[in-house]
């Protein structure tokens, strides 16, 4: 086993604290891991500067490369058009930090595809998402580890063809252990408690379509929180799904709250407060990170079946199909908020699933991941 790292570094385009998004949530609960384990964390991320970022002593931005906010994909491809000058200092700032662990959390957004690490230094590449361009190929290549987030993301890799074989899956991180709630809160939260949404802003969500679906004799609080990322996949793209989700919502104001974003460290305490969590996608997650975080706290998720979510939940949650739709969650979530012994169980499965998605245990996975490259 090689020595316990002094600083490991983490490279994506975009990044700042609290940001409602997968990678950069994830990217924040591993750094919390390296922290708690004595190791320096280094997250190394696009231009320019934002206020508060004196505040952040393990961020540091590239000056050669700037990207407006909300990004769109061709800015950053047109930011990379050449890639030289952020590839030499990617290169000098990962020596001059004397970095022993370089984590690329994307081919394109991770930068990986510039093997820019200093010689000697292992690195790993997340997949958050198979790209299957000269991107992915080039940075699959490139690394010491490959580590796919999840089991979704490694059998999608292996479909397009790439060989798995010497892969490792590590999990999206936590930012705190589970901490569920008590029998007798969990049993007063089964029978009063809201249900509590957790998601960005994007159209494949599906929580307009989930508002609209609302049965019209349902009761209980429904307490979405929304949030606006850093991009977009089309200028407005963020607007459209805010006026549509609250659109549905005022259909609704006796049950349904629209409420503003949340920082990442409260996410889990706010999930500790629900009956159970909804995820609506009807594209698939690559991951869930708030599926993790509900379930972390014994709150069960009900949701549509695809993606990742089974493999994530279990049963921890309900699955309904993808023809059922967000019509189908809602008789699912209400049979099982009505059967107090099933409820119970699932609250419990949902915390032991989640048990081993502590920040430093994924952290420890990790380099456990790179240390079994390294001598093979």
């Amino acid at each position: 086993m090689t020595p316990k790292p002094r600083t490991i570094a983490f490279v994506l385009f975009s990044y700042a604290p609290g940001e409602p998004a997968g990678y950069e949530r994830a990217v924040g609960a591993l750094a919390e891991g390296c922290r708690q384990l004595g190791i320096n964390p280094l997250i190394i991320t696009s231009g320019p500067g934002e206020p508060g970022d004196a505040g952040h002593t393990d961020m540091v931005r590239l000056s050669s490369l700037n990207l407006p906010r909300p990004i769109l994909k061709p800015a950053i491809l047109a930011a990379l058009e050449d890639p030289e000058p952020v590839r030499a200092e990617l290169h000098q700032l990962l020596t001059n930090h004397q970095v022993d662990v370089v984590v690329w959390v994307d081919a394109l957004y991770g930068l990986g595809y510039l093997d820019a690490a200093p010689e000697g230094v292992p690195t790993i590449l997340q997949i958050h998402k198979v790209r299957g361009d000269d991107y992915f190929d080039l940075a699959i290549a490139a690394a010491t580890a490959v580590c796919p987030i999840s089991p979704f993301m490694e059998s999608e890799a292996r479909e397009q063809g790439y060989d798995t074989s010497a892969w490792t899956i590590v999990p999206n991180a936590l930012f705190a252990p589970a901490l569920p709630a008590g029998r007798e809160e969990r049993e007063r939260l089964r029978t009063q408690g809201p249900v509590r949404i957790v998601s960005r802003a994007e159209p494949y969500k599906g929580l307009a379509e989930l508002l609209e679906a609302l049965p019209a004799g349902w009761a209980r609080p429904v307490e979405l929180v929304l949030a606006a990322a850093g991009f977009e996949y089309w200028p407005g793209m963020q607007d459209e799904v805010f006026a549509a989700v609250r659109a549905a919502a005022r259909k609704r104001p006796d049950v349904v709250t629209v409420l503003d974003a949340l920082p990442w460290q409260e996410v889990q305490p706010f999930f500790a407060g629900t009956a159970a969590t909804i995820i609506a996608s009807y594209e698939p997650e690559t991951f869930c990170n708030a599926a993790a975080e509900a379930m972390s706290t014994g709150a069960p998720v009900v949701g549509i079946g695809i993606g990742n979510l089974p493999h994530l939940v279990g049963d921890g949650g309900l699955m309904v199909s993808a023809e059922q739709g967000a019509k189908g969650i809602w008789p699912a979530l209400a049979a099982l908020l009505d059967a107090p012994g099933r409820y119970h169980e699932t609250s419990r499965n949902a915390v032991l699933r989640t048990a081993f998605h502590s920040p430093t245990e994924v952290v420890r996975q990790l380099l456990a991941a790179a240390d079994i490259a390294l001598h093979h």
